[in-house]
C-alpha cells in the first residue's frame, strides 16, 4: 500500500464517521500530518479522479476512490489482525501502521491466509471504535 491508498482509507473512514465529506483538518489529525501535506495529496488524488474536493466542504471519494479506499483497510485489516491476532504484538496499532505502507499485495493474500479473514471485510471495520470487530484485542 502506498501513500496515497493511506490517504484514500482515512478519507473513507473519515466520511464513515462524519456521514459527510472529509475534511482537511480531520484527515490531518488521522494521519498525524500537516494540513498542507493534506492539501497537497488531495489535489493529487482529485487529478487522479479518486476523489472530488470542495473548498471549505471537504473530500468525497469518487467509485473508484471507494474501491481502492476499501482495498487499503483490507490491507490495514489483515496486518493489524495477524500483527494481534497471531503474533500478539503489544504496539500492533502502530506497528500496522508502520508497515502498510511497505507490504504488497502479494504479502498481504498470503498474510490472509494464515488469519481467516471474515468475508465481510472490511465492512466489520468500526471507524467509531477504530477498529476491526473481529480483533480480539478490540474485544477486551
Amino acid at each position: 500500500m502506498n501513500t496515497a491508498d493511506q490517504y484514500l482509507k482515512a478519507v473513507y473512514l473519515a466520511q464513515s464517521v462524519s456521514d459527510g465529506p472529509a475534511a482537511t483538518g480531520q484527515l490531518a489529525d488521522m494521519l498525524d500530518v500537516s494540513p498542507a501535506s493534506v492539501n497537497e495529496m488531495i489535489g493529487k488524488l482529485e487529478a487522479r479522479e479518486l476523489l472530488e474536493h470542495e473548498k471549505y466542504k471537504g473530500a468525497t471519494l469518487t467509485d473508484d476512490g471507494i474501491e481502492r479506499a476499501r482495498d487499503a483497510l483490507t490491507t490495514y485489516c489483515i496486518i493489524e489482525r495477524f500483527l494481534a491476532n497471531v503474533l500478539e504484538v503489544e504496539n500492533f496499532r502502530e506497528e500496522a501502521q508502520a508497515l502498510e505502507a511497505v507490504i504488497d499485495d502479494t504479502v498481504a493474500e498470503r498474510l490472509d491466509t494464515i488469519i481467516d479473514r471474515p468475508s465481510e471485510c472490511p465492512d466489520c471495520f468500526d471507524p467509531d471504535a477504530d477498529c476491526c470487530k473481529y480483533l480480539e484485542a478490540c474485544l477486551e
